[in-house]
């Protein structure tokens, strides 16, 4: 098992393309996080992805606290993003389907977005109000 973790986070830094990966915390579940906190890296998220390592993902630092909206162009992963506020706390969460231009906008203020393998959050009975570890700056 540790052998299978370490390839799968060596699989997910490799893709990273110079991006700080976090090490994050939410209701008991650890998991790895690419940190877009540019817009350059914001613009490009998880484009071109056709896979993701275990319990791993892309966490998105906007410049204000507000609803944020996000798209899947040239994405080819089926996403959930759970959006977070000020203090790492759940907002919302919306499902995102592979290649939809469709724009999907959080329903509060978050200054966070996690992007994870559709279904994460839900499987794992992650809901509002639970709160995310180990936010740089926490």
């Amino acid at each position: 098992m540790r052998v299978a973790l370490s390839l799968s986070l060596l699989l997910f830094v490799g893709s990273a393309q110079a991006q700080e990966l976090l090490r994050l915390r939410i209701q008991g579940h650890e998991l790895h996080a690419e940190y877009a906190q540019t817009v350059a890296q914001r613009e490009r998220g998880l484009m071109g992805r056709r896979e993701l390592a275990v319990d791993s993902g892309m966490l998105f630092r906007f410049d204000e606290v507000r609803r944020h909206c996000l798209w899947m162009k040239d994405t080819p992963l089926p996403l959930s993003a759970a959006f977070f506020d000020e203090d790492g706390l759940l907002v919302d969460v919306i499902d995102l389907e592979p290649f939809n231009t469709q724009i999907r906008c959080s329903q509060r203020p978050a200054r966070y977005a996690l992007e994870m393998d559709q279904g994460y959050f839900e499987t794992r009975g992650i809901g509002r109000d639970a709160r995310l570890e180990g936010i740089p700056g926490e």
